[in-house]
């Protein structure tokens, strides 16, 4: 019964995990699908920053190539987006020299959106950490881990993408 009983744990921590990354993907979707709207505004106003806007729809992608891999890297996906968070940030940064396109509704409102989003995923990203500390937890916990052992369960990688 213990047994069973453990397992049955297992599944409902794997599970939760990969829901908690299904989320997370989804963000990250929603974040490259934007991307090129903003760009576009931005590209509008300020041409001589071509730069800033080659590196931002270089790295969307290079991440939308991961995260289409099977089993992608986490650390990778990470620092690639945590790259791409940085230069976003240029670019919103870079309004403050066009007063037009600071001005500009439609770029406020991709500001906003890109904001909420960024929020969201932030939230995402916590759950899934959390979710991927207790699963690993269990694993190393005994009497679980030679039920974890058993079924070859394996540790789960964190998802790190902080800017600081």
């Amino acid at each position: 019964m213990g047994l069973i009983f453990i397992y049955n744990r297992f599944i409902a921590l794997k599970n939760q995990v990969d829901a908690a990354w299904s989320d997370i993907s989804v963000q990250l979707k929603r974040r490259h699908d934007l991307i090129p709207k903003l760009v576009e505004v931005v590209q509008q106003y300020a041409r001589y920053e071509q730069s800033i806007l080659t590196s931002v729809t270089a790295l969307r992608n290079e991440s939308q190539k991961i995260e289409h891999l099977k089993n992608s890297d986490l650390d990778k996906t990470g620092q690639v987006e945590k790259t791409l968070t940085k230069q976003l940030n240029k670019m919103i940064i870079l309004a403050e020299d066009y007063p037009d396109l600071k001005a500009s509704q439609h770029f406020i409102e991709l500001q906003q959106e890109l904001s909420v989003i960024e929020d969201t995923l932030q939230h995402a990203r916590r759950f899934y950490n959390g979710a991927v500390r207790l699963l690993n937890t269990r694993i190393d916990t005994f009497p679980d881990i030679a039920v974890a052992k058993l079924f070859n369960y394996q540790y789960r990688q964190y998802f790190q993408m902080d800017i600081n």
